[in-house]
């Protein structure tokens, strides 16, 4: 019996090693504007993209997935707080004159990882504004930022690839800036060292504000160039930090308009443009998975691909749409919206052993959940107000329960106005139209039908002051139903109300 004991204890160790894994490395990929419909494994047969599909072969797909916004920068901040962007009065992107929104203090996403003993890094798109008040100090120190927020490192876009100052920060600094020769903003500021692509606001535009100087900073920014350089990024830190836990937040600058692939992927889709620049997106996502595995980490890493929102009617989409494809499949609308098309996107998680290869759920999370699902994962206790509409979703990641953890969502488009709910397969809307772009664009192209609309994207004299959905019998928001279910539109407004009267500004 005594011989015996030891190695029942060896047993025992070893079995509680193998039930208690090492805690994950995390990759996030923060995709921009890329809809519901542009990638295969959603539908896309225009677009070719074998190493997305990939992911959702060898993990899980999820088909009711939102984004916190249906708008670029209030969506980041709900993914990193936690916390719906309309309760800070989020509901527009942010611009380089633009101060931090989220105050250093708050426990953000990167925080938690950081509490628990990662390394954590943000590459790629910010867009959550920089510094405390007014300006930035684009020729100093641009601070605070992302490290003020729990990233030990940061290197990309300051704002959006389709506005000023077009150049990399790394850290608290812009790239290669010759003190000599600083960045001046001012309106109407000439700068001849930015090319111009269609869609791209650069400085020369008359009644705009730019940025002169700097041109050895802009000579390090080649549009063209971007996806290929964050992905380098990427690849290089996830080499160096292989031995020790990691948390990686990409955000990428694809498929923001302009639309601006490196030349080797010109042409090579069936969607103009627009499908060339996805097409590129697929191949650096095929890199950072090239790299966990060259690190030897795969096997513990959870990877995580979605988006910030929907697709948007831009002309690089106009154009795909009129070649066939379908930005956001057969959903209603598009980015800024608060029709479907413009905040369910695409959501995709691989974690081998946790997560079952070629599974998909139809279950309702949203990518707000995010930091109170490692939060609980890492043992870390979220600070009482903390991430206060998060919910912790791995059940739904890596199993099959019953009952969703998440029963109803705030759905967040550009005008306030249009702030919605989502309970079980009713959508509340207090507002006539979808609540994004003025006009309705992209409504007819896409072949949209809405009883409230003419085929031509036209209010209808008449229609209903407020709108109400239910997806399970209407997929594709294609009747207005609230005439018909008086109660449960009463009810919804009831809750809607609750929740938005509830909401206390935060500092901006």
């Amino acid at each position: 019996m005594k011989i015996l004991l030891p190695f029942v204890f060896e047993l025992l160790v070893a079995s509680l090693c193998l039930a208690t894994p090492s805690k994950p490395n995390v990759v996030l990929i923060y995709t921009d504007d890329l809809g519901y419909g542009d990638v295969g494994c959603y539908g896309a047969t225009k677009i070719k993209t074998p190493n997305i599909d990939r992911l959702a072969t060898e993990g899980r797909l999820f088909t009711d997935a939102h984004s916190p916004s249906a708008v670029c920068t209030p969506s980041r901040y709900g993914l990193l707080t936690g916390r719906y962007p309309s309760r800070a009065g989020l509901f527009a992107p942010l611009w380089s004159h633009s101060p931090l929104c989220i105050d250093p203090g708050t426990v953000t996403l990167a925080v938690v990882f950081k509490n628990a003993g990662y390394a954590t890094s943000c590459i790629g798109k910010w867009h959550l504004g920089f510094g405390s008040g007014g300006m930035p100090d684009w020729n100093g120190e641009i601070k605070p930022g992302p490290l003020e927020l729990g990233f030990d490192y940061f290197f990309g876009v300051p704002v959006v690839n389709s506005h000023p100052p077009f150049v990399f920060v790394e850290n608290h600094r812009v790239v290669g800036l010759d003190p000599a020769d600083p960045l001046v903003w001012a309106l109407g500021a000439p700068n001849p060292n930015t090319r111009e692509f269609t869609q791209k606001e650069c400085e020369a535009k008359p009644g705009q504000y730019g940025f002169s100087g700097g041109k050895a900073a802009h000579a390090l920014y080649d549009d063209e160039q971007v996806m290929t350089k964050l992905t380098e990024k990427a690849v290089e830190w996830i080499a160096a930090n292989k031995d020790k836990p990691f948390f990686l937040y990409l955000a990428t600058t694809a498929i923001h308009h302009p639309f601006t692939p490196h030349p080797r992927f010109k042409g090579t889709s069936g969607a103009g443009i627009y499908g060339d620049f996805v097409q590129e997106l697929d191949w650096s996502v095929g890199e950072v998975l090239a790299a966990i595995g060259k690190a030897g980490v795969a096997d513990n890493t959870l990877v995580i691909f979605t988006s910030d929102n929907g697709g948007m009617p831009n002309s690089g989409g106009m154009k795909a749409m009129e070649l066939g494809h379908r930005l956001n499949g057969d959903l209603q609308g598009f980015k800024f919206d608060a029709w479907e098309g413009g905040h369910r996107v695409p959501f995709i998680a691989r974690w081998p052993g946790r997560i079952p290869p070629k599974s998909t759920s139809g279950q309702l999370i949203c990518s707000i959940d995010l930091i109170r699902t490692f939060a609980d994962l890492l043992g870390e206790k979220l600070p009482e107000g903390a991430a206060m509409d998060s919910l912790d979703i791995l059940s739904t990641l890596t199993g099959s329960p019953e009952k969703p953890a998440r029963e109803e969502l705030i759905m967040a488009p550009k005008e306030p106005t249009h702030v919605g709910l989502r309970q079980g397969d009713w959508v509340f809307i207090p507002a006539q139209g979808p609540g994004g772009f003025k006009g309705n664009p992209g409504f007819a192209k896409a072949g949209n039908v809405n009883s409230d609309f003419t085929p031509a994207g036209k209010l209808k004299p008449g229609a209903p002051p407020e709108q109400l959905y239910n997806l399970k019998n209407d997929p594709r928001q294609q009747v207005n139903v609230i005439n018909q279910n008086p109660e449960v539109a009463a009810r919804m407004k009831l809750r809607l109300g609750r929740i938005t009267s509830d909401s206390k500004k935060e500092k901006r």
